[in-house]
């Protein structure tokens, strides 16, 4: 599974990063980010991938964030 965040929709509010900050992190703009995110790209967003122990958790971001800004993909 891979992960990624659509900036412009992030509203800053952390979620992500308390449910998971082995793979979120709030970045100096206050927007969230996925650490590694320069990794690869989906849809033209830079992805990273999940390891399969925080599937789950990064799933449970991706429906509770605010902004709707979290994906997840193959």
């Amino acid at each position: 599974m891979r992960v990624w965040i659509e900036q412009d929709y992030c509203t800053g509010d952390a979620l992500c990063e308390d449910l998971c900050p082995a793979v979120f992190e709030m970045g100096d703009d206050g927007l969230a980010h996925v650490k590694g995110q320069s990794a690869g790209l989906e849809d033209g967003l830079p992805a990273v991938s999940v390891p399969e122990d925080l599937e789950e958790v990064v799933r449970e971001a991706e429906a509770q964030c605010a902004g709707e800004c979290i994906h997840v993909g193959t």
